[in-house]
């Protein structure tokens, strides 16, 4: 992250990668604030054996080899525009996935996905996560049918 404020936010990516067992790293590394922390850490991702980074600055994506993750967090009046275009308008060659603002949620999961292309065990895993996900609506589109819409929000 660029700083504390982040860690609302991408809190919800470490439950994801908690959900699943997957190790992962919470760090501020400010891009403005400390840039030669943010260059050296970046630089670095492959020798710490980091398989994916969940960032927003835009100088680490092109420092790094790992696959990037980028979650623009809301954190100015712009309602998090000024986070979500500088990841999604990088220049060719520095090739960034991208979630929806304050979505670190799906940045886990994408993680979790990209993994599971080379783990039998996380891939299974993230089968069940779906059903289990699917299972969720089902349950409540039938609650919804059975009781009404009064009831399903008044319970």
């Amino acid at each position: 992250m660029g700083s504390d404020s982040g860690l609302p936010v991408m809190k919800d990516a470490a439950r994801i990668l908690n959900m699943f067992g997957v190790p992962y790293e919470v760090k501020i590394v400010s891009a403005h604030r400390t840039p030669e922390m943010m260059f050296s850490y970046a630089s670095s991702a492959l020798e710490r054996h980091s398989d994916y980074h969940c960032w927003c600055s835009p100088l680490a994506r092109s420092l790094t080899p790992v696959p990037v993750i980028g979650v623009p967090v809301r954190a100015s009046a712009l309602d998090g525009l000024d986070s979500l275009l500088p990841i999604v308008q990088m220049p060719r060659g520095v090739p960034v996935a991208t979630v929806a603002i304050n979505n670190a949620t799906n940045a886990g999961l994408r993680a979790v996905r990209m993994m599971g292309i080379r783990d039998a065990d996380l891939l299974a895993r993230m089968s069940q996560y779906q059903e289990d996900t699917r299972n969720d609506v089902l349950r409540n589109a039938e609650k919804l049918k059975k009781d009404g819409w009064v009831s399903y929000l008044n319970p």
